[in-house]
């Protein structure tokens, strides 16, 4: 445990370096960041984006599908990919084109999928973009504000954005850049909605 704290304390002191010794975010935005892109995936029966196809444009709560699910294409958006009906069960979040999706899901079948996080919503509302400060260790990685395409990345998904819901937030965040979970995490809000801020990565013992 003494080894993680000091392994947060130093890459804290790397991000702080990184940006200049002052880190900041901007509320202002563009028309363009403002402007709603509708969340959009392709799901195919097998690896390397073969076999019968899906498009997903929206929640399906039910898939029905008699085959299972080993790759997507992610146009926009993020993505949660759940083994049961109605988004329950243990549930894997991706955000980009992932050619086998075994290493995601982890012998999981799905049976529902839904847009999540910063994709934007039906009012128009997108995320403010994402700063992409990075401290790099070799057993972790720190992150003053996750982001996914170039966006922030929405503390909980659904409902309030509790310290438990940004957890499990930050983990899913975390596998789906290639790390094990997130040993240490915080929310930052930012016209009245709540984001990711300064998560830790890392390998083993989060």
């Amino acid at each position: 445990m003494s080894k993680l704290r000091m392994s947060w304390t130093y890459l804290a002191g790397l991000a702080v370096i990184v940006g200049g010794g002052a880190l900041s975010t901007s509320s202002a935005q563009t028309p363009d960041d403002r402007m709603y892109r509708p969340p959009e995936a392709t799901i195919y029966r097998d690896a390397a984006y073969r076999g019968p196809a899906v498009f997903i444009g929206e929640a399906k709560p039910n898939l029905g599908l008699s085959w299972p699910v080993n790759s997507i294409r992610v146009k926009e958006g993020r993505w949660q990919l759940c083994e049961k009906t109605r988004f329950r069960g243990q549930c894997r979040t991706v955000d980009r084109d992932t050619p086998l999706l075994n290493n995601v899901l982890r012998g999981l079948t799905i049976q529902s999928i839904r847009p999540v996080g910063n994709g934007g919503g039906d009012d128009g509302w997108q995320a403010p973009p994402a700063n992409g400060q990075i401290a790099r260790g070799n057993f972790a990685e720190f992150h003053t504000q996750p982001g996914t395409n170039g966006r922030r990345v929405a503390a909980c998904a659904a409902g309030s954005a509790t310290a438990n819901c940004a957890a499990q937030t930050a983990d899913n965040w975390c596998r789906s850049i290639g790390w094990n979970g997130s040993a240490r995490e915080h929310m930052e809000t930012i016209n009245r909605r709540e984001y990711l801020a300064d998560v830790l990565c890392v390998r083993t013992g989060y």
